[in-house]
């Protein structure tokens, strides 16, 4: 230790951070402010696009369609065009992809493009939003070393799951004061302004292992980060955690039919669309503040099935109350995903975290969609409380072999987590 470090408190190698500590990071600020903006935008665009394509067309096929394209461009470019996060220096290609999502948000805002016009635009803008979401994952890490990466992600997921449950309420209101056009103003705005802070207040990094890439397509890189994700034991379990959340997601996508069977009122579809992020938001908290993270890695097979088991007592035609309950329950077991997230980036090199993020991340939204659009199809026939149940039955038979797997991984995952957090407290 240097003279300055001393005289310092050392941190215990298995010390929760908490969030003061975060969000005492300059640069971690900067990654938050910007990030709230991005998710205000997203839901002011996501509501204002609803209504203007319904007025303008009349049609809710044509209005689900659009909605719908907000999930197919990062799952069909998400794995190839993260790439660049790992290509080029991280702070560029997130500000460079704010900048052209600002211009083509504004020109939706200012021209009366046609339908498929309109379509396009929306599927470039959130095209870009992979490579974006693949360079701030892929920088967090290097921003909250050790443990402050778990509050970090914690902070983020809370952040997320709030603007859930606020966001399309405070958006509609806002799109009916405001109108359609002004409301993808503002959106355009946002990205503007997040893309002037990330500039700002992140410090400038060159791009990771440039050499090694020099001269390698982006096709020949997914690939590379493909061998790089399955190849590894440790990664492949890790990522097959995260994609579990195609199954008990599934109510949220399934709320309106299920509401009807308490009378389908538009307070009972927010209340069930709102039970999970709660209860997410909840396990997230005291996951993060009061787990060590040790134990938080033992966990992850066990969370994981809490995330799934709830969702079988809707086999038994609960109240409303016990639905609620029940789905909060599965949102708190989901916040496995914090600790699965934080020892899938211990696990990948920081000059593949990019691409492996993208992978990731695609595969997610796949899960998530496929799994709506499953079970869409199943409720058409058996109903939706059958359908939640068979979805819980299904995700914790997945999720328990899943667990039996992880026990023999876990351990080296443990050690070099206490070793690294070892390290980092000496070099305190």
């Amino acid at each position: 230790m240097g003279p300055r470090a001393a005289g310092r408190h050392r941190r215990p190698p298995e010390a929760q951070a908490t969030y003061r500590e975060v969000f005492a990071i300059g640069e971690f600020r900067t990654l938050w402010l910007a990030q709230v903006l991005s998710y205000i935008g997203d839901q002011l665009a996501q509501v204002a696009l609803a209504i203007l394509v319904y007025h303008r067309t009349g049609s809710p096929l044509l209005t689900a369609v659009t909605y719908a394209l907000t999930y197919l461009p990062p799952i069909v470019g998400g794995p190839v065009l993260s790439g660049l996060a790992d290509m080029f220096p991280r702070r560029t290609v997130m500000v460079v992809c704010d900048l052209l999502r600002a211009a083509i948000i504004g020109l939706m805002a200012i021209t009366a493009m046609p339908f498929a016009g309109l379509c396009a635009m929306v599927f470039l803008a959130v095209l870009l939003g992979a490579p974006f979401s693949a360079a701030r994952a892929a920088l967090l890490p290097d921003v909250l070393p050790g443990d402050t990466y778990v509050a970090g992600s914690a902070i983020n997921n809370i952040t997320h799951q709030a603007s859930q449950m606020l966001g399309f309420l405070a958006g509609g209101a806002l799109v009916a004061a405001v109108g359609t056009r002004q409301a993808l103003a503002l959106d355009a705005v946002t990205f503007a302004a997040s893309g002037v802070i990330l500039l700002v207040g992140l410090r400038r990094r060159p791009a990771p292992d440039r050499a090694g890439r020099a001269g390698r397509s982006l096709w020949r890189q997914t690939r590379a980060g493909a061998r790089l994700v399955f190849g590894d034991t440790t990664l492949r379990s890790l990522v097959s955690f995260a994609w579990l959340c195609g199954f008990y997601v599934l109510p949220e996508g399934l709320a309106a039919p299920y509401a009807a069977t308490f009378g389908g009122s538009a307070v009972t579809v927010g209340l069930l669309m709102s039970a999970m992020p709660v209860g997410t938001v909840i396990g997230a908290f005291l996951f993060s503040r009061f787990v060590r993270p040790s134990d938080r890695i033992r966990a992850i097979g066990g969370m994981s099935m809490l995330a799934c088991a709830p969702l079988i007592g809707s086999a038994l035609h609960p109240p409303l109350w016990a639905v609620v309950v029940l789905w909060a329950l599965s949102g708190v077991g989901s916040a496995y995903q914090i600790a699965a997230n934080a020892a899938f980036v211990a696990a990948v090199p920081p000059s593949g975290r990019g691409q492996a993020f993208g992978l990731a991340q695609s595969g997610i939204l796949a899960g998530q969609g496929l799994g709506i659009l499953v079970g869409g199809a199943l409720a058409q026939v058996l109903g939706p409380e059958p359908v939640v149940a068979l979805a819980g039955v299904a995700g914790l038979t997945v999720a328990t072999m899943l667990a039996l797997s992880w026990t023999h991984v876990r351990g080296d995952v443990i050690a070099a987590t206490l070793q690294r957090a070892d390290a980092e407290s000496a070099a305190d």
